[in-house]
């Protein structure tokens, strides 16, 4: 006979396979959005920085496709999940394919910090999915995520500044300069590392979490305080690459910290 905590585990785990298969659907619906965005500005500032997708059959099916993913997505976590889910991942698409595609990425050099806000919903997505609420659980990864958009975009974007102003996007090289640009990446990762520990300041995480976050986090200022202090095009690249790396194995570490929880005493 099976127990009531094996048929709650498998419905948590079919509820969370249901959610992430619904959620897919939006964020591949916001993905049209955004190559379709993306190709109309190639054609509107004749950027040939970059091969992109572009011809009248994608520009038809884009805007159709988007609409119907979404929809079915948006249906799915309603139906199956939670209201909750369904509204949150709605302000998520919104938040990143109008706001910050449409209106934030080509108006302010801000535009990363502002449209990171969409980049950083999962972690609150997936929680409000399984428990049916937010909480302060979720919000700190989502504030990691929101510190960690800007120094790794902004390591990228130093690099590619020639690219950028070609393109016609105003992004914080071609708009303040690359020593400003720099400054801000070294602030925006010291806020980082900071904001990596509040999860073991809340008793959400222990010991093996802070461990990880204390190095992978001293691991970064150094690769910032490099960008800011010794700059070069390698260096930015090394900084972009380790950014990838950081927030999967902080994440990594939170998981298996969940498993093998260590708290002081």
């Amino acid at each position: 006979m099976r127990s009531p905590l094996s048929s709650s585990t498998n419905a948590c785990r079919a509820c969370a396979q249901l959610a992430f298969f619904a959620s897919a659907l939006r964020f591949s619906s916001a993905a049209f959005a955004l190559a379709f965005a993306d190709s109309s500005w190639r054609l509107r500032y004749s950027c040939s920085c970059s091969a992109g997708v572009s011809g009248p059959f994608f520009a038809a099916l884009a805007p159709s496709f988007a609409a119907a993913a979404g929809a079915l997505g948006l249906w799915l976590l309603m139906r199956f999940v939670n209201p909750l889910t369904m509204w949150l991942t709605l302000a998520t698409f919104v938040g990143y394919a109008v706001i910050y595609t449409v209106l934030l990425k080509p108006a302010t050099p801000q535009n990363i910090v502002i449209g990171g806000a969409s980049g950083a919903m999962p972690p609150v997505l997936g929680w409000a999915a399984a428990t049916g609420e937010v909480t302060i659980e979720p919000m700190l990864l989502f504030l990691i995520i929101f510190a960690w958009t800007p120094p790794h975009f902004w390591s990228l974007a130093l690099y590619r500044t020639a690219d950028y102003a070609r393109a016609g996007l105003p992004m914080l090289p071609v708009t303040h300069g690359k020593a400003y640009t720099r400054q801000q990446v070294l602030l925006y990762t010291l806020i980082l590392f900071g904001v990596s520990l509040l999860p073991f300041a809340v008793r959400m995480s222990g010991l093996i979490y802070l461990v990880a976050a204390c190095v992978l986090g001293g691991w970064y200022v150094v690769h910032a305080l490099r960008v800011r202090f010794a700059y070069s095009d390698h260096v930015a690249q090394r900084a972009f690459r380790f950014s990838i790396f950081y927030l999967a194995a902080l994440f990594a570490a939170l998981l298996l910290d969940h498993y093998l929880l260590i708290l002081p005493a």
